[in-house]
């Protein structure tokens, strides 16, 4: 589940707190192209409000007209599906004649909503199963990959942060990285021993283990990303020592392109690492974008990130000048 998503199940929580009849619907499959994956919520008010979205509105429209007509769902979720034929694909907005298939589901107290909210803000990955016939919902932790099976008598899907995060010291620019990649579906963990270091920062995990050790404990996956941002050896090349080792999809250190060529030759001489461990560094970290300030340089971070998380190769960037650089233009590299 997103971010986008997480916002709709905050929505519901606050409309049925207020007394409101709440639908909401999960994509269960598509066919062809598609504006949202499977396992997006909508979610539609008894007065026709809504929620989130599921294609380019044209759906959206329709199940706000089918509440306000009281045509929707009573007392038991059920199977819909858009665009059918290649005429309804039209009517509905979905590209490429696509079809899109989601369940529809009343919600009540049994549907558990706001346990699986305040679980999710808990950090926790839950797996979430809905009894078609009933509509009663079952929550249990969750793990492994991300599942959304839809059989005639359940709905299954999983909830919560499916990509993690570690970020090596706590400093300023820390601070961007960890709140942008909150909004990213990320699950943040910052670790700094120092004392002098590690701020609060709502929604993070926080340790002040050794990173080394603390790279450890997380269990890195192919889903787990680890940026080390100390510029002090001391920290940074444990953490890229265990986590180059994993099945990380991404390893990034900070500092520029003379640091990294020593960093590897330290890691090298000193840990034993191989050429092809070494290979998987990224460094400088981030997109080369002539960031300077620590947000913008949070922003080509997450960049990069998102590039490889969707098996995507960004060439070297070519500076080619402009009003902005003009003015520090001997900062450029």
């Amino acid at each position: 589940m997103d971010n986008v998503d997480l916002q709709v199940l905050r929505q519901v929580v606050t409309w049925r707190e207020a007394g409101h009849a709440v639908v909401m619907g999960t994509i269960t499959r598509t066919w062809g192209s598609a504006p949202r994956p499977v396992g997006s919520v909508v979610a539609v008010r008894d007065d026709g409000q809504i929620a989130g979205s599921v294609s380019g509105g044209c759906i959206e429209d329709d199940l706000i007209a089918r509440m306000r007509e009281k045509a929707l769902v009573a007392d038991a979720p059920q199977v819909v599906r858009y665009g059918v034929s290649g005429d309804e694909a039209a009517r509905f907005g979905l590209p490429c004649g696509g079809t899109l298939e989601l369940v529809l589901e009343p919600l009540a107290a049994h549907s558990l909503v706001e346990d699986l909210l305040q679980r999710l803000a808990d950090g926790q990955r839950v797996r979430r199963t809905l009894d078609m016939r009933s509509g009663a919902v079952t929550l249990a932790p969750a793990d492994g990959a991300d599942t959304v099976l839809l059989d005639e008598s359940t709905l299954v899907s999983t909830h919560g942060p499916h990509w993690r995060l570690m970020v090596i010291g706590a400093g300023q620019m820390t601070v961007y990285l960890a709140q942008m990649a909150q909004a990213l579906d990320y699950q943040v963990t910052v670790c700094d021993p120092r004392e002098e270091y590690l701020p609060e920062l709502p929604g993070v995990q926080r340790t002040r283990e050794m990173p080394d050790d603390a790279v450890i404990a997380m269990k890195p996956d192919a889903h787990t990303a680890v940026i080390a941002l100390t510029h002090d050896p001391k920290l940074d090349d444990l953490a890229l020592m265990e986590a180059l080792k994993s099945p990380c999809f991404y390893v990034g250190a900070i500092g520029s392109r003379i640091n990294q060529a020593k960093r590897k030759q330290r890691l090298a001489e000193h840990f034993g690492m191989t050429e092809a461990e070494l290979a998987r560094l990224h460094g400088p970290v981030g997109i080369k974008n002539g960031a300077r300030t620590p947000p913008e340089i949070a922003v080509s971070i997450l960049a990069e990130l998102t590039a490889i998380r969707y098996g995507w190769e960004i060439p070297e960037p070519r500076f080619v000048g402009g009003a902005a650089a003009s003015v520090t233009a001997g900062c450029v590299v």
